[in-house]
């Protein structure tokens, strides 16, 4: 079999995240700004009923278990912190990691519908895309509609989801037969599993973990 990585176009082998370009909103908070940028993700869902509250909302410090949604002050892109049991909830922070500056550094656990960079600026300035990154959130929707699931087409990739040949995340079920499903994600293409036909090597990214997809048709 002729070794898919010789064969692969530079397009090919690029595969950029599916990261969408950071929109910032701010809150004014004891004369510091913070703001929450959607870096990827699906549809957000509706609220939940589940009776908590985000000290993000009042804080800017974000913690596992807290929720937050569309900023309606910043629609259609802006976030906000939300109490969970708040009608504008619509995700739930899985986890809290450090800022990431380059998207590919960011690996959230497996889950995530969206990442939310969180931003602080000093001063009273909400010009948007300005601030310096804080935090990283996690987040899963609260609603039905996961995207981040494996197989489900958004999110990070994950071992399940699947591809084209381009290394594009598609949704599986919908996918067709050109499609690959991800059976790994490996530094090498020698630590790919077995039953791996079509392995791709991607092009360098700085932080990101693996710099090969582990693929079968489907």
């Amino acid at each position: 079999m002729v070794d898919p990585d010789s064969t692969l176009t530079p397009n090919q082998r690029r595969r950029r995240g599916g990261c969408l370009p950071a929109l910032v909103v701010l809150l004014v908070i004891l004369g510091l700004g913070f703001g929450a940028s959607k870096l990827f993700g699906g549809t957000s869902g509706t609220s939940s009923s589940s009776p908590s509250s985000s000290s993000a909302s009042h804080s800017g410090e974000w913690r596992v278990g807290d929720c937050g949604g569309p900023d309606p002050d910043d629609a259609p892109n802006g976030y906000k912190a939300f109490g969970c049991g708040d009608p504008g909830a619509t995700f739930k922070a899985l986890d809290i990691q450090a800022a990431g500056f380059l998207p590919d550094s960011i690996q959230c656990p497996a889950g995530t519908d969206l990442i939310i960079q969180v931003s602080v600026s000093y001063g009273s300035s909400k010009s948007k895309g300005g601030g310096i990154p804080t935090k990283t959130v996690c987040g899963r929707n609260l609603s039905a509609s996961h995207p981040g699931d494996p197989g489900a087409g958004g999110g990070q990739l994950v071992t399940g989801d699947c591809v084209t040949d381009t290394a594009k995340e598609v949704p599986c079920a919908s996918a067709g037969s050109g499609a690959y499903k991800v059976l790994g994600l490996t530094k090498q293409t020698s630590q790919c599993p077995s039953g791996t036909t079509e392995p791709m090597r991607l092009t360098l990214a700085i932080g990101r973990p693996y710099d090969v997809i582990c693929a079968a048709r489907q």
